[in-house]
């Protein structure tokens, strides 16, 4: 048997997939890895820990199926975007913790570029908003506080990558310091009209252009493994976690759309090869394409998502597992008029606050544990939503149906009620690891393990369809009320 290996690394856990020639998934190995919150609003990783969690679970994969190197016909990398480390060249050693995206300490220096205009030009050249969210200003930050990092990165002794170049770094051994389209366009740094570095906007940001890497496709050999366990094999593939569950869904027409259920929620529609910049306080960004080509993408980044599972799960103990909070929103009817907010870490598009806080709003002397899980799930497709109503308003077309996929994807609870709430078909694939299986497509097609995309759309078999059931007044009325508490929710820190 040949395979492509998946190499899936998350927020919160590494996973190694390995698909066969069919693209089915063959094995599977994760592990989680742990979260660091030093301050509130701050988010770091190890990045050591990454790599470490990374590699034991593809060396776990490949054993599950007795698998060695040479069975291996390539490797795909998909990642946590956004998501910053900055190491030195010459030891491979990292000189902070890596700064997770849903981290916020950047967030006064990007009210600051805010106020003092640089909100156009960035917008006009990234497709992008000025939030903490994206790379440039974490970069920025360790530049500036973890002491002599400004001066050794102009003398060219740093790289700065996301976690897809750092993989690439170390398992290469150094020899590649690389990164593809995808995760360029979400550092604030990468022009996605021109497809290259942008020399006016490093400036604005203070980075050095001897950190950056080099630019590759999403669907490319970029180099081969030196790292044990992987020897030989190519690495053919990157894409940040977004985009590559785009591809993974086959999402390669104008008017496509997934949305992927993680940790966040963020909802893609393709919108082709011609860039567009959104009204509707969405961003552009580049998507995945195995053309060697730019193409585009609107999208909503949704901050929290399946997380409000994991926070009902260990900050309330409401439930054991995260597969619990299906049965016991199920077991009310509906929320009893309790609205959860789930701001913990500001809010995403279409509103883009740094500084809203979550919120629970609406309980009552008889609210139990079902209502607030029940409003947990709802909040999730409520706010999957907002980002749809926004995506109609910058292309001005209706969708006619939501591919979905991610982990929440699996519960039927949700899944109806996204459908319902949005008023249109909810399509879940019989592959819901669409973010691995998008990246080994990727990497598939750039080593001819498949010959091309359109065998990979014949192999698609299996969809589950969930069809609307809610009265247009009801879901009117259900989502008066959200956007009310969601204004209430607004600007509180």
């Amino acid at each position: 048997m040949a395979y492509v290996l998946a190499l899936d690394q998350g927020t919160t856990s590494s996973r190694a997939i390995l698909f066969n020639e069919a693209g089915a998934i063959a094995a599977v190995a994760q592990k989680e890895f742990q979260q660091f919150y030093p301050q509130a609003g701050w988010v770091e990783h190890d990045p050591e820990e990454i790599l470490s969690s990374q590699m034991s679970c593809a060396v776990e994969a490949l054993a599950k199926v007795g698998a060695r190197p040479r069975d291996v016909v390539a490797i795909g990398i998909t990642n946590q975007r956004e998501t910053v480390i900055v190491w030195d060249r010459a030891t491979g050693k990292p000189i902070h913790p890596a700064i997770v995206w849903q981290d916020r300490r950047t967030a006064a220096f990007c009210k600051e570029l805010e106020a003092g205009g640089a909100g156009e030009t960035i917008s006009s050249k990234t497709g992008l908003v000025i939030d903490p969210y994206f790379s440039a200003t974490k970069v920025r930050w360790i530049l500036d506080h973890v002491e002599g990092a400004r001066a050794r990165a102009e003398r060219g002794e740093l790289a700065f990558g996301t976690v897809d170049s750092w993989l690439v770094w170390r398992l290469t051994g150094g020899r590649r310091h690389v990164t593809d389209v995808t995760n360029a366009s979400r550092t604030l740094l990468y022009n996605i009209v021109k497809g290259e570095w942008d020399a006016d906007l490093l400036r604005l940001f203070g980075i050095p252009a001897s950190m950056l890497p080099e630019v590759a496709w999403s669907s490319e050999r970029v180099g081969e493994a030196t790292a044990e366990g992987l020897g030989g094999v190519p690495i053919a593939g990157i894409a940040g976690d977004q985009q590559a569950a785009l591809f993974g869904q086959l999402c390669w027409s104008t008017g496509e759309a997934k949305n992927t259920y993680g940790t966040g929620c963020f909802l893609l529609e393709n919108i082709g090869a011609q860039f567009m910049r959104s009204q509707a306080r969405l961003i552009t960004t580049v998507a995945a394409s195995a053309q060697k080509r730019l193409e585009y993408a609107l999208e909503g980044s949704i901050f929290i998502g399946g997380a409000v599972v994991q926070w009902l799960r260990d900050n309330l103990k409401l439930i054991g597992s995260s597969a619990d909070v299906e049965a016991l929103a199920a077991s009310v009817p509906d929320t009893n008029g309790v609205v959860f907010v789930p701001a913990f870490v500001g809010l995403g598009a279409p509103h883009w606050d740094a500084h809203a806080a979550g919120m629970l709003i609406g309980l009552r002397r008889d609210t139990g544990h079902g209502h607030i899980a029940r409003a947990a799930l709802e909040a999730i497709a409520y706010q999957v939503a907002d980002v749809l109503d926004a995506v109609g308003r910058d292309t001005g077309a209706p969708l006619r149906e939501l591919r979905v996929d991610g982990g929440a994807a699996v519960n039927d609870l949700l899944m109806q009620f996204q459908a319902d709430v949005l008023g249109v078909p909810v399509v879940r694939p019989r592959v819901t690891e669409t973010t691995a299986l998008g990246a080994a497509y990727l990497a598939g097609l750039a080593t001819g393990f498949w010959a091309n995309p359109e065998a990979l759309r014949a192999e698609r078999k299996g969809d589950v369809r969930f069809e609307p059931g809610m009265s247009v007044t009801e879901r009117t009325e259900r989502r008066a009320r959200w956007k009310k508490a969601v204004e209430r929710a607004k600007e509180w820190a």
